[in-house]
């Protein structure tokens, strides 16, 4: 009651954000449509001292990251809030990025981070179709329409354009990464190969602040008196009551599959 009463300061407020999850577009993905009003909201409601991300995030979506990433450095810099970044089991890739986005970087002793590198995996088909006398027949108006077809032999061309598209996405993660880690980040190592650190290796190579767990830090930041308030996406009718089960159950065996990449 007493953040009513004039005259008497209020506890600190931080707001807590949690960015969990594989990072996609729609309405199973954690995406920039979904946590924008999440972000919004924790930013603005009751004038919060400090944002908390935590993050648990394989990655995914390198647009979806960029735009989350952009729009939390954006209200932070307009409420003039500062924003730390709380990693659980894993921030890699994409969920780095999103780590990246906050002014500090807190991980705890086992946190798996880093991965900053593109990745584009498929399958070959061509040889499985023509075993079983399958024939492929695709028509298109434009040479490159059907590049890296699955169900056809592999060309040289397709394999470096698609490499040159890979670099170039590739590229603007490292740009995002040095400026937000700017003179944290060690200049006789490469930390752009797609190699991943755990817990006080990944302080050492300047990934993180240090090892530190939300209630603590903030505590130890804000004070003893510091309230987390916790800040979400409001789930949807069917999504309460389970209704979509083969929608759900394909997406979490794929995000399964990508924490999978990182041991968990």
């Amino acid at each position: 009651m007493k953040r009513w009463i004039p005259f008497m300061k209020s506890d600190p407020v931080v707001s807590v954000v949690r960015l969990n999850g594989m990072i996609a577009s729609g309405p199973r993905g954690l995406s920039d449509d979904g946590i924008a009003p999440v972000l919004e909201k924790a930013f603005s409601r009751g004038k919060p001292k400090a944002v908390a991300i935590v993050v648990n995030s394989p990655g995914g979506s390198p647009v979806q990251s960029s735009l989350i990433g952009a729009r939390i450095r954006r209200l932070a810099q307009e409420k003039e809030i500062p924003v730390y970044a709380f990693v659980e089991d894993v921030a890699a890739s994409g969920g780095y990025w999103l780590a990246s986005a906050a002014d500090e970087i807190w991980l705890d002793q086992a946190s798996v981070v880093g991965s900053i590198g593109v990745i584009s995996a498929g399958f070959g088909l061509h040889e499985l179709i023509e075993k079983h006398g399958i024939q492929r027949r695709v028509y298109t108006a434009g040479k490159s329409k059907s590049m890296l077809d699955p169900f056809r032999p592999e060309k040289t061309e397709d394999v470096e354009r698609l490499k040159r598209i890979l670099e170039q996405i590739h590229q603007v993660f490292i740009d995002h990464v040095q400026s937000r880690r700017a003179n944290k980040l060690p200049e006789d190592q490469d930390m752009f190969t797609g190699e991943i650190w755990v817990g006080e290796k990944a302080v050492d190579v300047g990934l993180a602040e240090g090892i530190g767990h939300l209630v603590p830090k903030m505590k130890e930041v804000f004070g003893d008196k510091v309230r987390l308030v916790p800040y979400g996406p409001r789930r949807s009718f069917l999504q309460r009551f389970g209704a979509n089960v083969v929608g759900d159950m394909v997406h979490g065996i794929e995000e399964r599959a990508q924490f999978a990449r990182f041991g968990l």
